[in-house]
């Protein structure tokens, strides 16, 4: 380092100054959050059960659970699945089927339980209790199977109170199915018309309050060969027809026959039931002789609801070689007599063997009719369902989520008050926007939450393959209970299953909504992989409008680790899971937990981010990857719940599922640490005596540095007499290679850093002191920097601090300015007045004295803009003066005298650190001066 200098001789005074350097110190980033990884609680069972697919934190008067769905239990044979209750705070974490499945019961069906799935959805009631749902549970009516849906309400003692199963529907079991057949002479062979009825019959349930047959035959005159009451069994109306005569005739009058089987066929005297549904079967393999009469007669079936089934036999066509055109002739007859859709009563097969290839899917048209209360099966609705494919309770009811209803469109169903609402199919959309609505299979009600307004409860729900991209409904009911759409979200990739997953937060805490969060868990990342995707929509509370603010994981900005192989997979799926936790760290403000279970090869991992006042921390505070085996734990962060404190220190607790096990984490209490130093003395001054000390045989400067710290812990349920200790190191001049200044240590040892640990009292202030001394190099043109870092000296035990809070500061002592007569800078480290650099120049002169004479020389130097470091005077003169040594120092014929430390300013240096001296002043800071001197004279500089 240069020393600054201000020189006066015979030929020259000479000024330099030099700036003073500013530094700025960054604070490290600190990403830490107080979910303890290390201890807590972990339950396991079969992961070919699906065991930890969805979890709830549970308490009763019993103690603390933590409840598990295991939505294949029961495998291989009947995979009814079931709900797992596993004990907390009991020393046995040992988990026990409740057995839900055994007692879900909906009272007259033919319960189908197998592969129900029950567990798949788990939601705690806010009034105590949970909901269990087995949404592939079914029934049969008929020979049919439908799957409705059901949900099991659970008291909290464990007690299913009842079953929940809005769609499902009791069987309309009581069918009057007349079959006209065709039996002119082209039927052949009549065996196989024979063999097809008697496949088709032996699968209709006959008897007292099920369903009735009667065949009608027809050629060129109609026979009634069996009324509906002639058997009361299904095995006597397959005997009787094993021999049914062929009717005959050279002539086919089919509608005929189908407007007898109307008017006798369906009368009481022949066995008709009232309010039975009315089912009419006809199987004809030729175009009629009597087609003139098909408007009035199908008018005529469809005013008595008649529901009608029609089979073109082309097996005469095709013997007979005739003509494309007569084919579709007659087909186009034969779909002129089927109801409407076509799609499910209109059959046409080569030959009569061919017959025997529909029996079962006509018998499944006709048996869904046993399931629905409408004339037609266009009324099949509700019945394949899944109600509670998802699950959400509000303090308005139960929303129960039905994929499958309405053709997969799926609808919401709610319950509240003893009533329940299941919406129309066409409540969710505008038909008249969305014409092809019907056929997107779109699955809303995949899962369903609710936001709480000054203005009431908005209902949300999902539709993740809608349009393919996926969409979120935002609704309201009307005072009829009809659904008000307010706003539609839309996902923006294909097949990234955006509103899959929903989740509401109240982030403050003032019980209303401030962020939707949407999950998009199968969301293409940049390198083509499923790594998911997460949006986050802020609610305006009273427009009711949800804005976004996507956010992402991909597993190369997930942690460290996973970046070091760049064509590493990054299908971590985040998103499949997301939870609002309650205040975790005890700031005020409610967090969430997202997952990403396909993450680090379908191991697994949970991302937790921050609220901060009505919103969230863009960066993730703490990621918790799936420990210990990973071939018994898969797809860890497949289920989150974080609502309870489960080991009764006052702090929320957080559950983490993955499929063959879950795991309870603790969260760990809160402390704040705040930390300021102080300095004594408060500027340094290297030219007086004052505060100067003796170490180690050496005068310096000494400096005392007060370090107060005070801690507090956040909740409410520690020991006050609970102690912490605390760990803090003091460096000095932390920018510099060589530090300027040392601690004094006890040892006589020094050294630039000091570190040192100390216990402290919860809600205690605490300082020490530590004494540094200054180098005796006179290198002090910059303020001496002092670094501070402080923590927990074991941060694996006790309360961690709050990541909030700064971890280190920086502080520094700056020099004292010194100057003489009124021209202070001391304390503003810059002054007004404008630098000036002088030059003098003398031409050849001789200075004549006397003996005694005595030379006054008087010089002022005053600083007029920022510091210059060790400023000196150094006057020269002839080997014949004599010098008297005074408080300067005598070099032979040169006299050096120290005017202070960082004093006076340089105006070429200054201009680079912001001078605020226009440049328009700048000229005038330096002159030349060129005085002849002839005559001896007594002269005087003043600068």
């Amino acid at each position: 380092m240069r020393n600054n200098a201000i020189q006066l001789s015979t030929t020259l005074l000479y000024v330099t100054f030099f700036p003073l350097v500013v530094f700025a110190v960054l604070l490290a980033c600190v990403l830490s959050f107080n979910v303890d990884q290390k201890n807590g609680l972990s339950f396991s069972g079969p992961l070919e059960d699906m065991f930890g697919y969805t979890i709830q934190q549970f308490e009763n008067s019993e103690g603390k659970w933590v409840l598990i769905g295991s939505p294949l239990s029961g495998q291989p044979a009947k995979r009814t699945g079931d709900v797992y209750k596993c004990p907390v705070g009991t020393g046995d974490n040992k988990c026990v089927k409740l057995e839900l499945p055994k007692n879900t019961t909906v009272p007259n069906l033919r319960e189908v339980k197998e592969n129900m799935t029950m567990g798949s959805t788990l939601v705690t009631n806010p009034n105590g209790g949970f909901l269990a749902c087995g949404p592939q549970y079914g029934y049969m009516c008929g020979q049919q199977q439908f799957i409705s849906g059901v949900c099991a309400n659970v008291s909290s003692s464990f007690q299913i109170l009842n079953s929940v199963a809005p769609a499902v529907q009791e069987c309309a079991k009581e069918l009057d199915i007349v079959i006209v057949l065709d039996g002119s002479n082209s039927i052949y062979p009549w065996s196989s018309i024979t063999d097809f009825l008697s496949r088709f019959l032996e699968k209709i349930e006959i008897g007292p309050k099920l369903s009735q047959v009667g065949i009608v035959s027809y050629g060129e005159t109609v026979t009634h060969r069996v009324n509906l009451s002639q058997f009361d069994n299904t095995p006597a109306l397959l005997d009787f027809v094993k021999d049914l005569p062929q009717q005959t005739g050279f002539k086919t009058m089919t509608f005929l026959g189908i407007d007898t089987a109307r008017k006798e066929a369906f009368m009481p005297e022949r066995g008709a039931r009232p309010g039975v549904k009315k089912v009419m079967v006809i199987v004809t393999d030729g175009e009629s002789h009597d087609f003139h009469n098909l408007d009035k007669v199908i008018g005529d079936c469809e005013e008595d609801d008649i529901e009608r089934f029609g089979i073109a036999v082309l097996g005469d066509y095709n013997r007979q070689n005739k003509s494309a055109e007569e084919v579709h002739k007659f087909i186009k007859e034969i779909e002129s007599i089927s109801s409407q859709p076509l799609r499910d009563h209109f059959f046409n097969v080569s030959d009569e063997f061919a017959l025997l290839n529909i029996v079962d899917a006509l018998g499944s048209r006709i048996f869904a009719l046993e399931a629905t209360t409408g004339n037609f099966t266009s009324s099949f609705e509700m019945e394949m369902s899944q109600t509670g494919f998802s699950a959400h309770t509000s303090k308005d009811g139960v929303l129960l989520g039905a994929v499958g209803a309405y053709d997969w469109n799926g609808t919401v169903v709610m319950q509240a008050a003893g009533e329940t609402i299941v919406p129309g199919k066409k409540q969710f959309y505008d038909p008249e926007i969305e014409a092809g609505y019907e056929g997107l299979a779109g699955y809303l009600g995949y899962d369903v939450q609710s936001a709480s307004t000054p203005d009431g409860v908005l209902y949300i729900t999902g539709a993740p393959r809608y349009n393919h991209t996926g969409r979120v409904v935002i609704y309201r009911l009307s005072e009829t209970n009809n659904v008000v759409v307010s706003q539609i979200l839309k996902g923006d990739q294909i097949g990234s299953y955006f509103g899959s997953v929903l989740q509401t937060l109240d982030v403050d805490g003032d019980s209303y909504t401030d962020l939707l969060l949407v999950g998009a868990p199968m969301y293409m990342g940049s390198e083509r992989n499923e790594q998911g995707q997460v949006y986050v929509y802020k609610l305006n509370k009273f427009e009711h409008q949800f804005t976004l603010k996507p956010i992402h994981q991909s597993c190369c900005t997930a942690h460290s680790d996973s970046c070091t192989n760049k064509n590493e997979p990054c299908g971590a799926r985040f998103g499949t899971a997301i939870a609002a936790v309650s205040d975790m760290n005890l700031d005020g403000f409610n967090d969430v937990a997202i997952g990403a279970p396909f993450e680090n090869d379908h191991r697994g991992a949970v991302y937790i981010y921050h609220g901060d006042k009505t919103t969230l921390k863009e960066k993730y505070v703490q990621r918790i990857p799936a420990g210990g085996d990973g071939e018994k734990v898969k797809f860890f962060g497949q289920s989150i719940h974080g609502v309870m404190d489960l080991n009764g220190d006052g702090i929320t607790d957080i559950t983490i599922g993955g499929l063959g096990g879950a795991s309870l984490f603790w969260s760990r209490d809160v402390a704040e640490l705040h930390a300021n130093m102080t300095f004594n003395p408060a500027k340094i001054n290297l030219q007086q005596s004052q505060h100067q000390c003796e170490h180690g045989g050496r005068k310096s400067v000494c400096v005392t540095t007060e370090v107060c710290f005070f801690y507090s812990i956040k909740s409410d349920q520690q020991d006050l007499d609970s102690f912490a200790e605390i760990s803090y190191s003091l460096t000095l001049d932390a920018l510099r290679a060589k530090a300027r200044a040392s601690f004094i240590a006890m040892d006589d040892k020094s050294d630039r850093r000091i570190t040192k640990a100390f216990l402290i009292r919860d809600r205690e202030r605490r300082c020490v002191n530590q004494t540094f001394m200054m180098s005796a190099r006179l290198d002090f043109r910059d303020p001496l920097l002092v670094s501070l870092e402080f923590g927990l000296a074991d941060e694996d035990q006790g309360p961690v601090l709050d990541e909030n809070l700064p971890k280190s500061i920086n502080k520094t002592v700056r020099p004292l300015y010194i100057t003489y007569k009124k021209h202070d800078c001391t304390l503003v480290g810059r002054c007004e007045h404008h630098n000036l650099t002088g030059f003098i120049y003398f031409s050849s002169m001789v200075i004549k004295v006397n003996d005694k004479a005595k030379i006054d020389v008087n010089i002022n130097v005053r600083n007029s803009k920022d510091n210059a470091y060790n400023t000196k005077v150094i006057l020269s003169f002839s080997p014949n003066i004599n010098y008297p040594e005074k408080d300067c120092t005598l070099n032979h014929t040169k006299v050096e005298c120290a005017v202070g430390y960082p004093f006076l300013g340089s105006n070429s240096e200054f201009l680079l650190f912001d001078s605020e001296e226009l440049p328009s002043t700048q000229g005038d800071n330096s002159v030349q001066i060129s005085i002849p001197v002839k005559y001896e004279a007594g002269l005087t500089f003043k600068v």
